[in-house]
């Protein structure tokens, strides 16, 4: 752990902090409001204003936050101090700063951060606001760092009342000093509402000199509709002598050259020999209600679509069940549009994403809600719906909306969409857990039947609980070596010769026996260890792949499925050159497995690698062809040596004249552009016949061999 720096001035930064005469066991009210703007702006469940003290930090106002650390070693916002803008962490756990701080190590703690100093009117750093969340986040979009400022400058004026407040009740020496130089506009003035001071500011701020205006009332600054208003407070405050005017006026103030402006006035009482005084900080607040007019619509309003945000749109669903109406959650994500991102630009991107907001409100109803959650996600509340068919008509009405093309430039793009569908109350009658449920039934419509709305149901609950668990245990697993690898044969057709093995990873749990890859593989690919454990699998695979072909099988093939983490770690052929030397492996021993998907989704991270591998002489095989999302067009610029025919289409080969038609195809394909070919899940000598006729030279399936530990392996097929 880095501890922050001290300044050099540390002595002159903490007499500024004093000035403020902060009670460090109470947060300030008027900082409430701003706080909790920030976590609904941001979406976060902790946001603060914490002051640095000399060896602890205390909280101006917060939110979120219950038992903290207040070291200041340990505290964010100390670093935050040091710096002139706002300071952004991604993920704690990957900053050298703080990935071993004990706020990151503990349960539920900071991952997230991102704070703005706070500074005085010397410019002596005094703490930040900030805004965390206990999960990573990609960064801060330069739109959220603006309005991170921009709610930082409204704390800071609130901190100068603050300032100035504490002068005025310290008495008129005092207030005169500090006002002298001030920036914020301030008069005093007795209780017949005349000026007897008047600074440099406030002539700035209303147009008049100091000379014409003490002895003049301080009315004269505002209409005359408001002054009955406020002298019956400032009689209300000297009958109760009433120190400290917690409460803030605001009024429409005069300048000397007759135009209006919006003011709001702080003003507190003391005594000075036995007559009653009143000191006000004027602020000219126009821009800040214009500010908070967009913080507001910030809050509310996504910045490029003009449709709700996540926030409004959980707000709405929240309310609708208080009330208990029943409604239907609908959440959307796009199919590919990281393609469109990359390929045509970001603009085009965002012209299909405004048009996609518009086609949203064209469906549904008035008082619906419309909203972009995500940066290709969207959502819909439908209130009043009752029945899993309405919401399930609504959904499939949005999706063929979408499907229209969408004209860019005079040319036609398609855009697919999957979808998620919960009711409240039958699924959840809580917003969160709501829109959860929707998540999870889309995470299922994206995995199993993209382009198409699916209905949450409880077993997508237990079955992302045990995605948890087992991302929990993989951790475990790897450091006590519970992956294994099985190997299944693939032989020639013709003579049933064995010619290579698919090396396919198993886990020994503990408890719950040996689990094939359908169990935790998707938590696998999908988490920090894939890379990890994708290397290990290479490297085992190549160990064993020596061994058989120091056993007498000369020209025995190694596949090796890759996962998608392998290719964004940049590293991939030097990983797989290295395997290869180490164990005496000529390139052509391997051969790489990668599914549509991964090259469709990821194209310039694995198109590199793989042109490089396939230079090299290692075989790169598209696994499970026919069943992905990529086009024909993949088979051109992908340096392949193979396809393997999925199962699903080699199962019913016999009984289906569409699968049938389906492997005549890619056959037919394959031979045309020059790639060899193996057939998966061949488990039935009439499938094996027809593969055979066909001229497919290879396959693999139960027919064959199931997959094997390596020991059963080499008792079965080598020697």
């Amino acid at each position: 752990m880095r501890c922050p720096p001290v300044f050099h001035s540390e002595s002159q930064r903490l007499a500024a902090l004093a000035e403020y005469e902060f009670d460090e066991g109470e947060e300030l009210p008027s900082l409430k409001p701003v706080v909790s703007m920030a976590t609904k702006i941001f979406n976060v469940p902790v946001s603060a204003v914490n002051l640095v003290g000399n060896d602890h930090v205390f909280f101006a106002a917060s939110t979120g936050i219950s038992g903290a650390d207040m070291r200041r070693d340990v505290s964010f916002c100390a670093h935050a101090i040091t710096q002139e803008d706002v300071m952004v962490v991604p993920d704690a756990l990957r900053d050298e700063r703080f990935h071993d701080n004990p706020l990151v190590q503990r349960d539920s703690g900071i991952r997230f951060y991102a704070g703005v100093p706070l500074v005085s009117p010397k410019g002596w750093p005094l703490g930040a606001l900030c805004v965390i969340d206990h999960q990573p986040r990609a960064g801060l979009s330069d739109p959220d760092k603006i309005a991170l400022r921009e709610l930082a400058r409204i704390v800071a004026d609130k901190l100068e009342l603050r300032r100035m407040d504490r002068a005025l009740h310290r008495g008129t020496p005092r207030f005169d000093a500090l006002t002298e130089h001030s920036p914020s506009a301030i008069v005093s003035f007795g209780v017949d509402c005349k000026i007897v001071a008047w600074n440099a500011a406030a002539t700035r701020m209303f147009g008049y000199q100091r000379a014409e205006l003490l002895g003049q009332s301080i009315e004269m600054l505002m209409p005359e509709h408001q002054r009955a208003a406020f002298r019956l407070r400032i009689a209300g405050a000297v009958a109760h002598k009433d120190e400290s005017c917690e409460t803030p006026i605001e009024f429409i103030g005069l300048r000397k050259n007759g135009s209006e402006f919006h003011v709001e006035l702080t003003a507190s009482l003391w005594e000075d020999r036995g007559q009653i005084q009143f000191g006000a900080v004027a602020q000219d607040i126009g821009e800040r209600l214009r500010h908070q007019e967009e913080l507001t619509r910030l809050a509310n309003f996504d910045t490029l679509t003009g449709l709700a945000n996540r926030g409004l749109y959980l707000r709405s669903i929240h309310d609708s069940v208080v009330a208990g109406r029943k409604s239907a959650v609908l959440v959307l994500d796009l199919d590919g549009f990281k393609d469109i991102n990359d390929t045509l630009g970001y603009s085009v991107g965002d012209h299909i994403l405004c048009e996609i907001g518009r086609r949203l409100c064209g469906v549904v109803r008035s008082g619906d809600v419309v909203a972009r959650i995500g940066g290709d996600e969207f959502a819909l509340h439908l209130l009043d719906v009752e029945t899993v068919e309405t919401a399930q008509m609504v959904a499939d009405a949005v999706i063929r909306e979408i499907k229209r093309p969408i004209d860019v430039d005079r040319h036609d793009l398609h855009v697919a969409v999957s979808c998620g569908i919960a009711l409240a109350p039958q699924h959840a009658d809580e917003a969160a857990e709501l829109v959860g449920n929707a998540d999870l039934a889309l995470f299922n419509a994206k995995a199993n039947m993209r382009g198409h709305a699916l209905v949450f149901k409880p077993k997508l609950r237990s079955a992302a609980s045990s995605r948890r668990q087992y991302g929990s245990e993989l951790y475990r697993a790897v450091d006590n070596g519970e992956l294994l690898l099985y190997y299944q044969p693939q032989v020639r057709i013709g003579d049933g010769s064995v010619v290579g093995a698919e090396a396919l990873i198993r886990w020994q749990h503990p408890q719950r026996g040996l689990l094939t890859p359908g169990e935790f593989l998707s938590v696998l690919e999908g988490g920090p260890l894939a890379v990890t454990v994708g290397n290990w699998i290479l490297d085992a695979a190549c160990s064993q792949a020596m061994r058989w072909r120091d056993a007498g099988m000369g020209d025995f093939r190694m596949g090796v499925n890759l996962f998608e983490a392998q290719f964004r770690a940049g590293d991939l052929p030097e990983k797989v050159m290295g395997a290869l030397a180490r164990y005496r492996l000529p390139p052509q021993a391997l051969e790489l497995e990668i599914t549509e998907n991964i090259a469709l989704d990821n194209e310039e991270a694995v198109l590199p690698p793989l042109r490089k591998l396939g230079d090299s002489g290692v075989g790169i095989a598209f696994d499970d062809f026919g069943t992905g999302y990529g086009s024909l067009s993949l088979l051109k610029h992908y340096p392949l040596t193979r396809i393997k025919i999925d199962r699903s289409f080699v199962q019913q080969i016999a009984e289906s004249r569409q699968d049938d038609a389906v492997v005549r195809a890619i056959l037919d394909i394959a031979r045309n552009f020059d790639l060899d070919v193996i057939a998966e899940g061949v488990e039935t000598q009439a499938q094996r016949d027809i593969l055979r006729q066909y001229g497919c030279l290879e396959a693999q399936g139960y027919l064959f061999g199931r997959p094997e530990p390596a020991d059963s392996f080499t008792s079965m097929y080598v020697g």
